[in-house]
């Protein structure tokens, strides 16, 4: 079994522009559903309009989620969360809800089933003025409208936008909803219940290998079982990060870590010999000091980076921003720019992508990115944490580091109906960033068009080389 080749859908979007995305997309969708982006909002001068234009009929490389296989998000499917309309408000913009002084018990209502959509309108309604403006609301308000037609959620609207998801959510819907209606050409996942997602879609659905198992605990039963290894010795354990890369790291794209929720990146180059012992202790269930566990974390992580860069993966690493709310440590997540830059000394032939822009603190990042060779810079949802400083970031970036290291669009979600509305939200942020250094004199029209392409699709291409993973990905031993 493998997929349909998609170098035809990315030549023919490009060739057709928006006249051609809205043709793909009605080959796919209902006449009355809105289609792909079919036109970009309404603006006021040429300049803008070519922009604009040129940005909502590219196609993004989307770098960053964690979707399920389709399968499983169908009825009867594994998937678990949400299973209605309230999709698109789940996650980050649950998190809102919350800091918007939304109870947690009613929060869990609006996503548990049971609810009619009106019931769980009254929920919502207290609440929905606040946060529909924040990126998280606005993006879900869009993949309401891109997808369902709903302009804004009301009592009127709510049992719309559930008939919407149910006439989405059938055989085919991924495709369908990322590349028809997303304008999305792949996209890579980090599959957050094992180190790697055999996904029967692989080139739609191209995978990250999680490391951060490898080296945080380390998590010597998700790692060592499938490699039936029982590790009571370091070197052993070294023997389960090799099966690993040996198994799929031919198949993967990268390799990803969201250590920077818990500590900061300044992982230390400590020698095999210095950990030896901690290692054991650990696979005994012995108690070890903070310092040992640093030690041995930080040695792992080394482990493993040498691991991918062996087998040409990039090292995508967290920083900046948390996810939820009430445990975020700005004191901390200010050091991650300056412990990105002794990475990149310390390892100057793996290529390391710094996502999320390192927000709030995107100006050190940009820094990072100008100075250091090896340093790339997703900007992976940035879009829907704060638009204006997102596009505020690819401004200041484009005038001050290469524009052949920076990647434009991950969504970062669960479910891909959550896609469309990022994805439009980051068109918006791109099409902005360039008209407006059009406007005051750092670019001229023509500059600004050539770095469309690089920065939404060719740069994410060379740098995870996935012409090449796709030849390979057709014939995945798992299809």
């Amino acid at each position: 079994m493998s997929e349909e080749p998609r170098l035809s859908r990315r030549s023919a979007l490009k060739v057709v522009g928006g006249a051609g995305a809205t043709v793909l997309a009605v080959g796919h969708t209902d006449a009355a559903t809105p289609s792909f982006a079919s036109e970009p909002p309404p603006q006021t001068s040429d300049v803008r309009r070519q922009i604009f234009s040129k940005v909502w009929h590219t196609p993004f490389v989307d770098t960053h989620e964690h979707l399920c296989d389709e399968q499983d998000r169908l009825p009867g499917g594994s998937s678990t969360g949400p299973d209605d309309w309230t999709v698109l408000l789940s996650g980050y913009l649950g998190s809102d809800l919350l800091s918007a002084g939304m109870p947690a018990d009613a929060q869990g209502k609006l996503y548990a089933p049971g609810l009619s959509p009106n019931e769980k309108w009254k929920l919502l309604e207290p609440y929905w003025p606040a946060v529909k403006n924040t990126g998280y609301g606005q993006a879900a308000r869009l993949s309401l409208k891109q997808l369902f037609g709903v302009d804004d959620l009301s009592a009127a609207t709510v049992e719309r936008a559930q008939a919407g998801y149910e006439k989405t959510r059938q055989p085919g819907f991924y495709r369908r909803v990322l590349c028809d209606q997303g304008g999305i050409e792949s996209c890579q996942v980090n599959w957050l219940k094992s180190p790697f997602l055999e996904s029967k879609m692989p080139t739609l659905l191209m995978q990250d290998i999680s490391i951060v198992g490898m080296f945080v605990g380390p998590d010597l039963a998700k790692f060592g079982q499938p490699a039936g290894i029982a590790a009571t010795e370091l070197s052993q354990w070294h023997d389960v990060i090799g099966w690993w890369f040996n198994k799929y790291g031919r198949y993967a794209v990268a390799v990803k870590s969201q250590d920077a929720y818990r500590r900061d990146i300044d992982y230390q180059n400590i020698p095999a010999e210095q950990v030896a012992d901690t290692f054991r202790k650990k696979a005994k269930g012995e108690p070890i000091t903070p310092d040992d566990q640093k030690a041995l974390e930080d040695h792992l992580f080394w482990h493993a980076v040498r691991k991918a860069t062996e087998n040409e993966l990039p090292v995508k690493l967290h920083t900046g921003y948390y996810a939820g709310q009430n445990g975020m440590p700005l004191s901390r997540l200010i050091h991650n720019a300056g412990s990105a830059c002794e990475l990149c000394r310390t390892a100057p032939g793996t290529s390391f992508v710094f996502m999320h822009i390192c927000y709030p603190y995107y100006e050190e990042l940009l820094a990072v990115a100008k100075h250091w060779t090896n340093a790339f810079i997703d900007m992976c949802w940035s879009w829907i944490i704060n638009p204006i400083a997102a596009k505020d970031f690819l401004k200041k970036y484009l005038v001050t580091a290469p524009a052949n290291k920076i990647l434009t669009f991950g969504g970062d979600y669960l479910y891909a109906e959550q896609v469309v509305g990022h994805a439009l939200v980051a068109r918006q942020g791109i099409a902005l960033a360039l008209s407006e250094l059009v406007e005051e004199g750092w670019l001229d029209v023509d500059g600004a068009l050539e770095l469309v392409d690089p920065i939404m699709q060719d740069n994410a291409r060379r740098i995870f080389r996935l012409e090449e993973k796709e030849q390979v990905l057709r014939n995945a031993p798992w299809l």
